[in-house]
């Protein structure tokens, strides 16, 4: 796995009502109709996440990690707490459920009457592996890749007024805003965009910064050079991922012995160029 979704949604449960949607037509939109995705687009790009999460398998769709006390379904890793016992992550398959819902999407009755994991341990969830209604599950995440790339769009959407509120300063705020959606016209750049939040984290965090100075995605944006959006955007968000990652290291405790990531994370940031 090289990375995980889990992140996005630790602290996001607003009502299912947003702005992302999967379009006909491709093309860059403008910040107030937010992200917005051709099919064709939502579909590559939830792939490279299903890839990155689940091996690109089917199998990988459902699976229940041993030592964790939940499944994790879906190209995101959804969390599906059993009834009773919740946990320290915000429990995202039945928000992604109310996503669907909302969109029309067709889904096996049980998984829309649900409430709750129907898998009361891990032991239960491996021995059904191949049961009817696991298969049903599983053929059902693999049709709506689409559908669940929009709903983890949308939570990175809900990132930004975080991280806007952490900035001081109208004009950086809105240079925040700007680039943000830049980089967000172009495909390569959505998934440039989800990977390095869940990556370093949005950068809100007062305890995220050395020497005053941080790493996470509000500050990749903010050091972002002037340009027009769509690939230039992506290019210059990759640049700027790895001034903001070099500074780290920089100014990182010496015992801490950072520079030993450089090569990965630089390697990482130019990947999003190619991005998927």
């Amino acid at each position: 796995m090289h990375f995980s979704l889990r992140w996005l949604f630790l602290s996001f449960s607003l009502p299912l009502v947003g702005c992302v949607s999967v379009d006909s037509a491709p093309g860059p939109t403008p910040p107030a109709a937010g992200i917005s995705l051709s099919e064709a687009d939502a579909n590559a790009i939830g792939r490279k996440i299903w890839k990155n999460e689940c091996n690109g398998t089917v199998e990988g769709l459902t699976s229940w990690n041993n030592g964790e006390d939940f499944p994790s379904l879906g190209i995101g890793h959804f969390i599906w707490y059993v009834k009773g016992r919740p946990g320290p992550f915000d429990e995202s398959f039945p928000s992604l459920i109310a996503y669907m819902k909302q969109r029309g999407v067709a889904m096996p009755r049980w998984v829309a009457e649900a409430d709750g994991s129907p898998w009361k341990s891990r032991s239960e969830f491996l021995a059904q592996q191949n049961s009817p209604k696991m298969k049903e599950l599983r053929n059902f995440l693999a049709s709506t890749v689409s559908v669940q790339t929009g709903f983890i769009v949308r939570r990175l959407e809900l990132a930004l007024p975080k991280m806007k509120a952490a900035t001081s300063g109208e004009a950086d705020r809105q240079r925040l805003q700007e680039n943000f959606y830049k980089v967000a016209s172009h495909r390569n750049g959505v998934y440039a965009l989800i990977d390095y939040v869940n990556f370093k984290g949005e950068g809100v965090k007062k305890e995220e910064k050395y020497n005053g100075q941080g790493w996470g995605l509000r500050d990749v944006l903010l050091d972002m050079k002037r340009t027009d959006g769509g690939q230039a955007a992506v290019n210059e968000f990759s640049e700027s991922a790895k001034r903001t990652l070099q500074r780290r290291i920089a100014n990182s405790p010496p015992s801490r012995g950072e520079s030993r990531w450089n090569a990965g994370w630089m390697n990482r940031c130019e990947g999003y160029k190619q991005g998927i």
